[in-house]
Formats: C-alpha cells, sequence, structure tokens
C-alpha cells in the first residue's frame, strides 16, 4: 500500500488566484511559505523558507479565493502531485503542486488583513487591556460549605475543603 499525505502550515505568500476549468469548475492557485529554525555546525542559528505551491478545486477554491489573503497563515492537508510539460522553446519543464484536500484557515488577525477585511481590529492602546467586569471574578474562599441559600445567581463561589485546601495533588488531576 502506498500513501501520498502532505500537511503544509505556513503563511500565504501571494494573492491567490482564481480560474476555470473548461468544465466551469473552479480552481485557485497560492504559495505558501514555510520556515525551518535550525543550528549550523558552526552554531550559527538559521532559518531557512521553502516554498509550496498549492491547488484549490470546487468549494475549496471558492474558499480560498474568498478568505485568504497575502500573509494569512492556513493548514493544509493534500497530496503531492509534480506536472510536467513543453515549452514554447521545446524545453521540458516540471512543477510540483500539493492538491489540497482539507484546508483549515488561521486565526483572525493571523497574517494580513485586506483593506476591507473585518480581521483588524482598530483601538486605541486604553481600550487593548479590558478590565474583567465584576462578575466575571469568582470568589475563593477557603473551608467554604455552600447552603442552598448561598447560591446567588450573580455570584461564583468555589471552595476548597480537607486536603485540597492544603494542596493539590498532580496525580489527582484526570489529564
Amino acid at each position: 500500500m502506498n500513501l501520498n499525505k502532505v500537511f503544509v502550515l505556513g503563511n500565504v505568500t501571494r494573492e491567490p488566484e482564481v480560474r476555470a476549468l473548461p468544465s466551469g469548475q473552479q480552481v485557485t492557485n497560492f504559495s505558501i511559505a514555510t520556515n525551518r529554525f535550525y543550528t549550523s555546525g558552526a552554531g550559527e542559528k538559521k532559518q531557512e523558507a521553502e516554498f509550496h505551491n498549492i491547488v484549490c478545486f470546487g468549494k475549496l477554491a471558492d474558499i480560498s479565493s474568498r478568505y485568504l489573503n497575502k500573509g494569512s497563515l492556513v493548514l493544509i492537508e493534500g497530496r503531492i502531485k509534480t506536472r510536467n510539460w513543453t515549452n514554447a522553446q521545446g524545453v521540458k519543464q516540471y512543477r510540483t503542486e500539493i492538491i489540497a484536500e482539507t484546508m483549515q484557515l488561521g486565526p483572525k488577525g493571523a497574517g494580513a488583513p485586506s483593506g476591507n477585511s473585518n480581521y483588524s481590529r482598530q483601538s486605541s492602546p486604553s481600550q487593548e487591556q479590558e478590565t474583567p467586569r465584576q462578575d466575571d471574578i469568582p470568589i475563593i474562599e477557603e473551608n467554604y460549605s455552600p447552603s442552598p441559600s448561598d447560591n446567588a445567581p450573580d455570584q461564583k463561589t468555589v471552595s476548597f475543603e480537607g486536603d485540597a485546601a492544603d494542596e493539590i495533588d498532580v496525580k489527582d488531576i484526570p489529564f
């Protein structure tokens, strides 16, 4: 049994190109850059970029043309395909591409936003750090035993009793 599967997580290097096949099916081409960080034999820290050609068909082509911009973070799962052709000068050329089978968009705001995108948020420095509302902060008390009348809807209470009040053992955590 053989397997041709690739996962690539990187940033889009150019705006997706949208075309249509003679059958009417939509095709999108773009490229992704992935980075590799390593230390050379001389102890120098180095970075190396690799560029991958991505081809999307059908719904993936539509989604990629709408939501991907240059700089967007994207995860592509697909298969590798190498095409070959003879150019006008008679020279045989090759192009290795990843045919996308699934795509996962990165978080909003990752990468470069487009001019009319809602991915970026304009805010002043004073608005960037919001203070939490009082009702979002739980009240933690030691040795608290709740009674039915103490369960007020506007107050969250967490209590620790017995050994848990002194120490929580890592072995007791279920994950």
